[in-house]
């Protein structure tokens, strides 16, 4: 997986080619067409007691300039960005913050830490590439109340 490139916090601010949002909240930006990435999204909403992530789908507006703004690429299947106080991660990386920041039973993404960073890479691409066995789901049709007011597209 290509590694993000070195941007300085809020970098999208000043890119043109993002559209302005309010940025002060936790977003993650996941396939809205992954049946895998919609129910991280379902669990997200469901462990975040303070609502303080926003979901958005790569297919978005946001969501692809966000993705092209970090050389990504929206088509790519293991593109995904969490995005949080300025900084951007994705991958495992991406995951493991997430868990960290929902805090209770999200603390359990930590454990990935022990894998080399290598192995934990190759582990995400093995998932990300067979992402659509797990089947395809609209995240943005008729989703829970939890996960609607969280959703930016």
């Amino acid at each position: 997986m290509a590694k993000l490139p070195d941007r300085p916090a809020h970098s999208w601010r000043d890119d043109p080619t993002v559209p302005a949002f309010d940025d002060d909240r936790p977003l993650a930006v996941m396939d809205g067409n992954c049946a895998l990435c919609s129910r991280g999204a379902r669990m997200i909403a469901r462990l975040d007691r303070d609502e303080a992530f926003r979901i958005c789908p790569v297919q978005s507006p946001l969501g692809t300039a966000l993705v092209r703004h970090f050389e990504q690429d929206p088509d790519d299947p293991q593109t995904w960005l969490f995005l949080d106080q300025g900084r951007a991660w994705s991958g495992m990386d991406a995951i493991i913050r997430i868990g960290e920041r929902l805090g209770g039973i999200g603390r359990f993404a930590s454990a990935l830490r022990i894998l080399p960073a290598p192995l934990r890479d190759w582990l995400y691409r093995r998932i990300a590439f067979n992402r659509y066995r797990f089947g395809r789901s609209d995240m943005c049709a008729l989703p829970d109340e939890a996960l609607q007011r969280r959703l930016i597209d």
